[in-house]
């Protein structure tokens, strides 16, 4: 009998595998992933990170990697979702992860797994704690993918805990008010250990949670701060800490000041265990880099790309346009998830686009052109401003040939959209 064996699957074939193995795209829940990850025998014995918050949490993550790998740790970072490549969401050392690591850790989580079906998110976290855990990391850095409480990475006991800010989004998983959502996002808090909220205003849900488990909160604007000056900003920190003069991240916007600050009191927080020189800082800041965030990819016209996919992105790319502003029109090109507040977004910044070009995206949960051309013009964009495209990269190429060369170019809102202008 001839025994004929099973070719090994590529990397994009377990991609594959892995999103069509559970029955909901989206299952919060620790019950699964921790039955797997207790097979795994998953530990760390370095200091671990989890960044929550509706936004800006790919911006801090990114900070801390950079600044733990300019003081010379070797840092673990996992992100999503990813523009071109999976491998963008599992970072080693500042690299992203191989196509054959990763096949392995597949493997090697299947092969334990046996009939727990993981979502996609699940699997995929498993795969960077398994990668990380073989690492021989000084840090971990790991990104929360919906809420907190319930959210994979909270699988683990995070050191230092952060949650950037709170904004109504995925409302079907985490609830329909700020006050429902930031107890969802302080589900990652642990008692006795730092927490941080990197904005002015927290849910008192937030706050109370916090209390009542013991958390070591800290808030932006009272325990620590960022302030702008001119062309530098200064940060104050916890137990009497300053930096004067800093150089502003390499990322856009005021809001990456708050990020910034946020970032350094982490540090601050893990001082003990991974010292960092001023130095480190300074030259650290000015080397971030996170595609898709508010980023230039062309010019003549110019053409920029933003994630901002719910109200508070739209608002704070609203201010960065209007602190940059060009001499001629703005043009957007544009697409959503479907449970998003696409009506919100567009009140937001139709005062400022002139013309839109809206464009399907390819996955089943994004809005059709249909619903986004309903939800322009019931937010009061005249039909005359819409053009209708069936991809991004032909939306792109719409507003290019209709735009001068003092025009601006804005695409943006679900990742689809900068994976579909932006060259892989």
């Amino acid at each position: 009998m001839t025994v004929v064996q099973q070719a090994a699957r590529t990397l994009p074939e377990w991609v594959d595998y892995i999103e069509a193995m559970h029955p909901k795209e989206i299952a919060l829940g620790l019950d699964r992933i921790g039955t797997v990850k207790e097979r795994l025998a998953i530990a760390f014995d370095c200091p671990v990170v989890i960044v929550g918050g509706t936004n800006g949490k790919g911006s801090t993550c990114m900070m801390l990697e950079t600044i733990w790998r300019t003081a010379g740790y070797r840092v673990g970072q996992y992100t999503s979702p990813h523009i071109h490549r999976f491998n963008e969401r599992i970072r080693i050392d500042g690299q992203m992860v191989s196509d054959g690591e990763l096949v392995h850790a597949f493997e090697t989580v299947e092969a334990v797994r046996g009939d727990v079906p993981l979502t996609f998110f699940e699997f995929t976290t498993l795969v960077a704690m398994e990668l990380f855990a073989d690492a021989r990391l000084d840090v971990v850095v790991l990104e929360v993918g919906l809420g907190g409480r319930f959210d994979a990475v909270n699988l683990l006991d995070a050191d230092v805990a952060i949650v950037t800010n709170v904004a109504i989004d995925h409302v079907a998983f985490l609830g329909d008010t700020r006050e429902k959502i930031g107890f969802e996002k302080a589900g990652i808090y642990r008692k006795g250990r730092t927490a941080l909220y990197g904005e002015l205003d927290p849910p008192q849900s937030l706050l109370d949670h916090a209390a009542a488990i013991g958390a070591d909160l800290k808030r932006y604007g009272q325990d620590y701060a960022g302030e702008m000056d001119g062309e530098t900003w200064h940060y104050r920190g916890p137990d009497g800490t300053a930096l004067w003069e800093l150089p502003r991240p390499a990322l856009y916007g005021d809001c990456q000041i708050a990020n910034a600050a946020t970032a350094l009191t982490a540090v601050h927080a893990l001082r003990d265990r991974l010292p960092v020189y001023i130095e480190a800082i300074f030259e650290a800041l000015p080397q971030v880099r996170l595609p898709g965030r508010f980023e230039v990819i062309g010019h003549n016209p110019l053409v920029i790309v933003d994630v901002a996919h719910n109200p508070h992105a739209a608002g704070t790319l609203s201010g960065n346009l209007r602190t940059s502003p060009c001499k001629g029109r703005t043009l957007a090109v544009y697409g959503a998830m479907a449970d998003k507040d696409i009506n919100g977004v567009v009140r937001i910044l139709k005062d400022q686009v002139d013309d839109w070009y809206i464009t399907n995206l390819p996955l089943p949960r994004a809005a059709s052109v249909d619903v986004l051309l309903t939800e322009l013009l019931a937010a009061g964009v005249p039909r005359e401003r819409i053009v209708v495209c069936e991809e991004a990269e032909k939306a792109l190429a719409g507003a290019r040939k209709n735009a001068s060369n003092d025009d601006r170019i804005i695409a943006f809102g679900s990742f689809w959209v900068v994976t579909g202008v932006t060259p892989a």
